[in-house]
């Protein structure tokens, strides 16, 4: 456990040069914790045209893509906290937008053979390599299948894949599968072919030599027919190298302690800088500033997310005298739904279609409660921010949320949330009651929770010791 390894870190969003979720958050966090630790860490993403960052070149090399040979610029962030190269080449990654291109198969292919090269040309030679999602789960394929039989250098290197969320798993026609340049006799069910088509992420589960979910629950979750997206009898043949590790977040980034975003400061010894800012916000949003609950939602607006529950019972919420605020883009129907919610309760509702970091900030540190009613989460952050602001969740019993929001109810003593378990409105809206009303009645017990939420340690420090004994494990195999 103390010897300090060699890890490349493949991603493709690390925060804060390219995201649209949780998973650049991870990527952006996780390995300087592990710096931090003594490890010898390179992060690897694509050089997509959105990144904003002084970068110096590095090395260029070419990239085998099928028969064809494509030029891989490699550059390096300067002043990234961990040494951060990005993968350039501009038919790729020079177009607006992350994902959703005609050719994103092609795309991160071209980011899993040009990070198993890049190793070589810079002479760095990992111990692990921990790929990050579906985009890089043919890494382990290339791996095994090619790497390891034609070059003594990548013999003994091991992997790891972290699957952040299963629904998303890279399907695509054959074809993608051939620019890999392997046999066909492992385009079969019983290897990386599903329902005709290539899966990433299977391939990642059939070849890593250790996967990992992003809460312990999950990981148990994907076992099963409800959760495991079509993929639950692969994991089933691979549970005893499955893992799950809670995610954590930065107290550098999410501290209401020290937060430039907010107006007042504050922490569990003094919360009077949390009514400040509450008063703050519903100036900000236009909302009367007077002494009621506010209800926020923090959120990619998706079905995952449950927030057909909080639409379901909107009128009832309204009923209980409670301002309702809510940030986030994503699903054209869910927008429109809330900002006609706010046309209907001007005086209690504000809609933010929009991403914006520091208002975020401000929501999380002037709110109240937080809602997390998720269909299913594998791990989820609003929750640990919320309750690291003082702001308490409502969350279903599911993934991380069921890791790590505890119903007040059940436990008095460890309690820091109000839970739920059935997917239907009666059962969300009951522990959204019983939240409202502990807000309003019993105000000593309301303090004590939020002191708790404060009080609990979120940050990587205990999650990255457990990934540095999965990486051991895989070292020891």
């Amino acid at each position: 456990m103390n010897k300090s390894l060699s890890i490349l870190f493949v991603s493709a969003e690390v925060t804060p040069y390219a995201k649209t979720g949780g998973l650049a958050d991870v990527a952006g966090s996780l390995p300087k914790v592990l710096q931090d630790m003594g490890m010898d860490i390179r992060v690897v993403l694509p050089g997509y045209k959105e990144i904003d960052a002084t970068q110096e070149y590095i090395a260029d090399f070419s990239v085998k893509v099928n028969s064809r040979q494509e030029t891989c610029i490699l550059k390096e962030i300067i002043d990234a906290d961990t040494v951060t190269y990005t993968i350039n080449n501009h038919h790729y990654y020079n177009r607006d937008g992350i994902y959703m291109h005609h050719d994103d198969g092609e795309r991160f292919i071209f980011l899993c053979k040009a990070s198993l090269d890049l190793c070589k040309v810079i002479g760095f030679k990992p111990d692990i390599i921990h790929m990050n999602d579906w985009h890089v789960g043919p890494i382990a394929l290339l791996l095994k299948e090619k790497y390891h039989k034609a070059d003594p250098f990548y013999r003994n290197i091991k992997t790891l894949l972290t699957i952040h969320n299963l629904e998303y798993q890279g399907h695509f026609e054959k074809d993608v599968y051939d620019l890999l340049g392997l046999p066909d006799e492992l385009f079969v069910p019983e290897g990386v072919e599903f329902y005709g088509k290539f899966n990433f992420v299977k391939a990642g589960i059939l070849y890593a030599d250790k996967i990992n979910t992003v809460s312990k629950t999950y990981s148990e979750e994907i076992l099963t027919y409800e959760f495991g997206e079509g993929l639950e009898g692969v994991l089933q043949n691979r549970k005893n190298d499955l893992y799950g590790i809670l995610n954590g977040i930065s107290y550098k980034d999410f501290n209401p302690a020290d937060d430039p975003f907010v107006h007042y400061a504050y922490d569990e010894n003094d919360l009077s800088g949390k009514a400040r800012n509450k008063k703050d916000l519903q100036s900000e949003l236009g909302l009367p500033v007077k002494n009621v609950p506010i209800i926020s939602v923090i959120h990619r607006l998706a079905s995952q997310k449950g927030l057909n529950l909080v639409i379901d019972t909107f009128e009832e919420t309204m009923d209980m005298g409670a301002q309702f605020v809510l940030l986030g883009v994503g699903d054209p129907y869910l927008e429109e739904t809330f900002l006609e919610l706010m046309k209907k309760y001007p005086e209690q509702v504000s809609v933010r279609i929009e991403f914006n970091e520091a208002l975020a900030h401000r929501i999380y540190s002037g709110s109240d409660i937080f809602l997390m009613p998720s269909n299913f989460e594998p791990c989820g952050l609003g929750q640990m921010i919320s309750l690291h602001y003082g702001t308490i969740p409502i969350a279903r019993e599911t993934g991380g949320l069921k890791d790590t929001v505890i119903d007040i109810d059940k436990d008095e003593k460890l309690g820091n949330g109000f839970t739920f378990v059935e997917k239907t409105p009666q059962a969300f809206f009951d522990a959204l009651r019983r939240a409202v009303e502990t807000y309003k009645h019993n105000p000593d017990l309301w303090i004590e929770m939020m002191k708790r939420g404060l009080r609990t340690d979120f940050t990587w420090k205990n999650s990255a010791k457990k990934y540095l004994e999965v990486y051991n494990e895989a070292l020891a195999r």
